[in-house]
């Protein structure tokens, strides 16, 4: 029986190594199946032995909870040094680009409107 223990879709390529690294390590008999390029299928990490499973499923656990915090942790301080976050920030990095898609999001709701309005 095939057990799946992570999906990989949208899984960023350090994470993958990180947990590829995580499982020589702790001798995981896994196999790895790559996400397709279309979306279709979603690939992951897999074991066959049940109790393999919920080991691996343990180490993983540890491992995302401690992914959070040191991710959470670099946001925080991103965020701390200025960076990141909101439409002002946008704004005074890259004033046109963020200007242009305000206009075309006015633009595009103007129009998606514009048959409702003549209505009334």
């Amino acid at each position: 029986m095939r057990h799946h223990l992570m999906n990989l879709r949208h899984v960023p390529d350090d994470e993958a190594e990180e947990i590829r690294a995580l499982f020589d390590q702790h001798e995981v008999r896994f196999y790895e199946t790559p996400p397709s390029r279309w979306g279709i299928s979603m690939g992951g990490f897999w074991v066959h032995d049940t109790e393999e499973a919920e080991r691996a499923k343990a180490i993983l656990q540890e491992y995302q909870r401690h992914r959070m915090q040191s991710q959470r942790e670099a946001y925080d301080e991103w965020r701390r040094q200025g960076e990141g976050g909101g439409i002002g920030y946008m704004l005074r990095r890259k004033p046109l680009r963020t200007l242009a898609a305000c206009l075309a999001i006015l633009v595009i709701a103007g129009l998606s409107l514009l048959p409702f309005i003549r209505i009334g």
